[in-house]
């Protein structure tokens, strides 16, 4: 059983936590001392899950740009060349590139320091093996052998912890590899006359939003003749001090569309702080992101692989369904929310024998087959790059890609509060409770699709939409998603159901 200074720290398949002072009210829990003792049981965990003693493990260290990450990181590296472990020190780096040092660089595990888009004051680790990311119940086990060592450790037992001499730190510039590996792609995807230069002509701007994506701009699209001169917030800063880096933010997404409008770019491509998520801008100025951005990295996706599978959340529109099964002929598979759960679920069904190149979060996580169902916010930019340029040469544009998406009028989104300690049964009886309300309800449609929560279509004299309603995969809340295709309908459905959710005594927005 974990005790709260250790379970606290659990965040789905992340550990994170407060790791600097500066916000009131908001005490440090993620110390240095934690961070090594994680570590030490890392190490632990992975000689374990390999068979293979710590002084024969290789793992990388990586950082996203937070001001906490220089002395986390060096616990860390610290905390596993201490068992003996060869570090490889990566320094400012993404996450998806932390995985991609276990296949180029055949380490064992590696691990990340960061908290995503989270603000500055928070931070985590993040955990691979040549497997992946780890799962939510690896890092349940991590945290209770974290928790032993350290009642261990205040005996003054240091005896479970691998004795002899230290393991080598090694500095190790991978992103320039992982750069290399992005501009390859593009050129053999774009296979230009120039073939050096594919984007030679091409105006992109990059919004990294200071986090760790600045390299895109200079490493990858610049030295292949791109113009990036209308880029933004490149410089690493982790205070974050023009926006929060998240492609879902719409601070975050205004600053690409006027960077893009500003610039007379192209293309605008926007990354969150480690760069496991993307989303972009057209030449309008206008988003490709949540819906439309699933609907672009489907059609590429489906390319080659007809009649595919595409894994999606579970808050993806009627639309969008249409888009992928009726225009590009492939299946749409909504599942829950959680990219974890997306991805996992495209790979069982691989396993299976189903064709599914693509599993994908309105988020922006986006995960393909052919790059080891890594979410890479990276890769999913550059393979909308190499799909503009392609249709550069047609004259068409990435408008005209996904020209037959049908889009809501409106959408809207409201958080309601579980005010109950045990927040996820009174959740799961709100969800039983609504399945039984929703079939006495006149102009309502459940769905049959849908993996989690439920989601019911209204039809047009009850607001024309849908709207579904989950218990949130962390957190003591339920929020509901709603779209309408009629003006004046989101908020329509959103009475339809606040009928229903005025009945539960524990929810509050």
């Amino acid at each position: 059983m974990l005790e709260e200074k250790w379970g606290c720290l659990k965040s789905g398949t992340d550990i994170r936590g407060v790791a600097t002072d500066g916000v009131e009210g908001e005490r440090v829990n993620l110390t240095l001392d934690i961070c090594e003792t994680i570590t030490q049981a890392f190490v632990l965990w992975l000689s374990d899950k390999t068979s293979a003693s710590p002084d024969a493990l290789t793992v990388s260290v990586g950082r996203d740009s937070r001001i906490s990450g220089p002395a986390i990181a060096d616990t860390v590296e610290k905390a596993l060349s201490g068992c003996g472990v060869t570090v490889l020190s990566c320094g400012l780096a993404s996450t998806p590139s932390m995985f991609m040092t276990t296949v180029d660089l055949d380490c064992d595990g590696a691990v990340q320091i960061t908290a995503s888009h989270h603000p500055f004051n928070r931070n985590g680790l993040k955990f691979f093996t040549r497997e992946g990311g780890l799962e939510s119940e690896d890092i349940s086990e991590l945290l209770e052998i974290a928790q032993r060592l350290s009642e261990l450790f205040e005996q003054g037992d240091h005896s479970s912890l691998p004795q002899g001499k230290c393991g080598v730190i090694r500095p190790t510039d991978y992103m320039t590899d992982y750069s290399k590996r992005l501009r390859e792609e593009i050129k053999k995807g774009v296979n230009s006359d120039d073939y050096d230069h594919p984007l030679k002509g091409f105006k992109i701007a990059v919004d990294a939003g200071n986090g760790a994506g600045g390299f895109y701009a200079d490493k990858v699209l610049a030295p292949l003749g791109a113009d990036t001169s209308g880029s933004r917030y490149l410089d690493p800063d982790g205070m974050f001090p023009n926006h929060v880096p998240n492609p879902e933010n719409k601070a975050a997404m205004d600053s690409i569309c006027e960077a893009v409008l500003t610039s007379k770019s192209d293309l605008g491509v926007i990354f969150d702080t480690d760069v496991d998520r993307g989303g972009a801008v057209d030449s309008t100025g206008s988003e490709i992101n949540r819906n439309r951005l699933v609907a672009v990295a489907a059609a590429i996706a489906l390319e080659g692989n007809e009649g595919g599978t595409i894994v999606t959340d579970s808050i993806t529109s009627d639309g969008l369904k249409e888009f992928i099964e009726q225009t590009l002929g492939g299946r749409h598979r909504r599942f829950k929310r959680g990219y974890k759960n997306v991805i996992n679920e495209a790979i069982r069904l691989n396993k299976e024998g189903v064709n599914c190149p693509l599993a994908i979060e309105t988020s922006g996580h986006a995960a393909m087959r052919e790059n080891y169902f890594l979410d890479d916010g990276a890769y999913l930019c550059t393979k909308i790059i190499i799909k503009a340029a392609q249709l550069r040469k047609e004259g068409k544009t990435l408008e005209d890609y996904i020209s037959q998406l049908k889009e809501a009028k409106e959408e809207l989104e409201v958080r309601y509060k579980i005010n109950e300690h045990d927040f996820r049964t009174y959740g799961e009886n709100v969800i039983e409770n609504l399945n039984e309300y929703a079939l006495t309800q006149e102009g309502w449609t459940l769905a049959t699709d849908s993996a989690e929560g439920v989601r019911v279509s209204l039809d047009r004299d009850h607001g024309d939409g849908w709207f579904l309603l989950r218990l949130s995969v962390h957190d003591p809340i339920m929020p509901l998603n709603v779209e309408s295709n009629i003006e004046g309908g989101a908020k329509q459905i959103l009475a339809e159901a606040e009928k229903f959710i005025k009945t539960c005594d524990k929810l509050s927005v």
